[in-house]
């Protein structure tokens, strides 16, 4: 008998057409009872895919799920990734946690995406809300001889070319929140965790993991405390992930394979034209100090840059949050 995830996985992609689909032929397509067909449609609400049934017609999933394609994503990134080099998972716990424990290993991997997370993360140990099918969450890793002090604001260039990407798509009001957060809005639509592992002189690897909410709409995102925003609400369409997962994942590489010789400088014109936060008044909780002030742009290193009371400080990281009545809170 299959394990229980391997079943709720095969019901995932038997009803991802979105159509209705009888008990009993989905009881036969996937060998198990039609109980157990019951049962597991109704654990896949834990996923983010809540199934409706009715008596008469069967199991449906509302909107059914673009799901992605490994060939074709192969294909389209064919001249920047070797074959090979593109892992696709059904579930993962991180796409992060998973590339960092094969460099841990000794393997050199490169692109890992998943269509779902169980233990997805954001910055400062955060869970980032991942329904099956619906968004990106996708990692890349790179190998550089530099140590990680080289690598100072390789997040803050990666927003930068996500936000040209995506602005250049059609997507309207995208603007970035330092140091990581990619917003549409006022509403966070991405998130960015670089993790890194080596000596401190190098070498060492960067991952670049990346969460952007794609097709997520209303009925996905009710456990999300903090406002949000995906591609197909900002627009009003639904979004081909296989082909925006090819666009996404060549950007980060880009980004990536250039910023040891580059660094930030080329992006702080592109940064500052995104930059949610600029003239701002701002809290930031940093290394349990509360900094008051108004927010100035980034540093070339990838710092924040305040004016408190005349004074100007860098700061290097924590929670950054929009005074109230400063416009809308990010």
């Amino acid at each position: 008998m299959s394990p229980p995830s391997v079943t709720r996985l095969a019901l995932l992609r038997a009803l991802a057409d979105g159509a209705w689909h009888g008990g009993a032929e989905l009881a036969q397509c996937l060998g198990i009872s039609r109980a157990a067909v019951s049962k597991q449609a109704q654990s896949l609400a834990a996923w983010g895919a809540p199934v409706s049934t009715q008596r008469a017609r069967g199991y449906r999933l509302e909107g059914g799920l673009d799901l992605l394609q490994t060939d074709r994503l192969q294909h389209l990134l064919g001249a920047v990734v070797p074959a090979g080099g593109i892992e696709l998972f059904d579930s993962l716990p991180s796409t992060n946690s998973y590339l960092m424990a094969r460099i841990a290993a000794g393997h050199w991997p490169s692109v890992c995406l998943a269509e779902h997370q169980s233990a997805g993360r954001g910055r400062r140990g955060r869970q980032w809300h991942s329904p099956f099918g619906r968004n990106l969450y996708v990692s890349v890793a790179q190998r550089y001889e530099s140590g990680p002090a080289a690598l100072a604001g390789l997040s803050l260039a990666i927003g930068a070319a996500l936000a040209q990407l995506l602005t250049g798509l059609g997507v309207e009001q995208v603007s970035l929140k330092w140091p990581n957060d990619v917003l549409c809005g006022g509403g966070k639509l991405g998130g960015i965790l670089i993790e890194l592992q080596g000596d401190t002189q190098g070498p060492c690897w960067a991952v670049a993991g990346l969460g952007l909410n794609v097709n997520m709409l209303i009925a996905d995102g009710g456990g999300i405390e903090q406002a949000w925003n995906s591609l197909a609400r900002a627009s009003g369409r639904a979004w081909d992930r296989t082909g925006l997962a090819a666009q996404v994942v060549e950007a980060l590489l880009r980004v990536m394979h250039t910023f040891p010789e580059t660094g930030l400088e080329p992006w702080l014109p592109s940064y500052a034209r995104f930059d949610g936060l600029a003239g701002r008044t701002v809290h930031v909780d940093w290394a349990g100090e509360r900094v008051d002030g108004t927010a100035r742009g980034i540093a070339p290193n990838g710092a924040l840059l305040l004016d408190c009371a005349g004074r100007q400080r860098q700061i290097w990281g924590g929670d950054v949050s929009v005074r109230a009545g400063d416009g809308p809170a990010v």
